[in-house]
C-alpha cells in the first residue's frame, strides 16, 4: 500500500511540474487583443516578415474565434467571381510557405470602422510588399474584417478580401486623403 501511495504521489508531482512548465512556456498574447486597434495591428504584423523569416502562427491562430473563416475572392480563369473559405490552419497550410519564401509585408493604409454593440466591421485598405524596404507595392486591396468584442478581448470572426485590379480599382473613399 505504501508503494502505491508513493507511486501516485510521484505521478501527481510529475504531472504538476509538467503542467506548470507548459503554462510557463505558453506566450501571453492577451495585450494584442485588448483593443480593436491592437488586434488589427497584430493581424497585419503576424503575416508580415522578410524572406526567410518565420511567422508566429500561434499568435495568428490566437486572433481568431473558433470557426472563423478567411475568405479570399476574385475572378477565376473564366472571369467569374469566386470565393474560397479557409480556416486559419488552411491559410497557414496554403500560404505560410509562400510568405516565408517570398517575403511579404501587408500594410494598412486606410480604415473605416462601423460598430454596433459588440460587433465591428472594418474595411481595411492594404498595400502588399515583398520587403519592408520596398517603395512600391506589388498588390493592393481591401480586407473586410468582422470582429467580436466579448467583454474581455477582440476576436477576428471573418476576413473577406479582394485585390485591386484594373477593372476594379480601389475607390477614393477607401484610400488615404491626399
Amino acid at each position: 500500500m505504501k508503494k502505491l501511495v508513493i507511486l501516485i504521489f510521484t505521478c501527481l508531482l510529475t504531472f504538476s511540474i509538467s503542467a506548470q512548465e507548459s503554462t510557463e512556456k505558453a506566450k501571453d498574447y492577451s495585450k494584442k487583443v485588448q483593443t480593436l486597434d491592437s488586434t488589427i495591428k497584430a493581424l497585419y504584423a503576424v503575416i508580415s516578415g522578410e524572406k526567410g523569416e518565420a511567422r508566429d502562427w500561434e499568435l495568428f491562430k490566437y486572433l481568431f474565434k473558433p470557426e472563423a473563416k478567411l475568405i479570399p475572392s476574385g475572378k477565376d480563369k473564366n472571369g467569374e467571381y469566386q470565393v474560397r473559405y479557409m480556416t486559419p490552419d488552411d491559410y497557414i497550410n496554403s500560404s505560410g510557405k509562400w510568405l516565408i519564401e517570398n517575403g511579404f509585408f501587408e500594410k494598412e493604409i486606410h480604415r473605416k470602422v462601423n460598430t454596433f454593440g459588440n460587433i465591428t466591421q472594418v474595411f481595411s485598405t492594404y498595400e502588399s510588399f515583398h520587403s519592408a524596404s520596398d517603395k512600391k507595392p506589388f498588390m493592393r486591396g481591401i480586407n473586410s474584417i468582422q470582429l467580436l468584442y466579448d467583454g474581455n478581448r477582440w476576436w477576428v470572426i471573418n476576413i473577406y478580401w479582394t485585390q485591386e485590379t484594373k477593372e476594379n480599382p480601389i475607390p477614393k473613399k477607401h484610400l488615404p486623403k491626399q
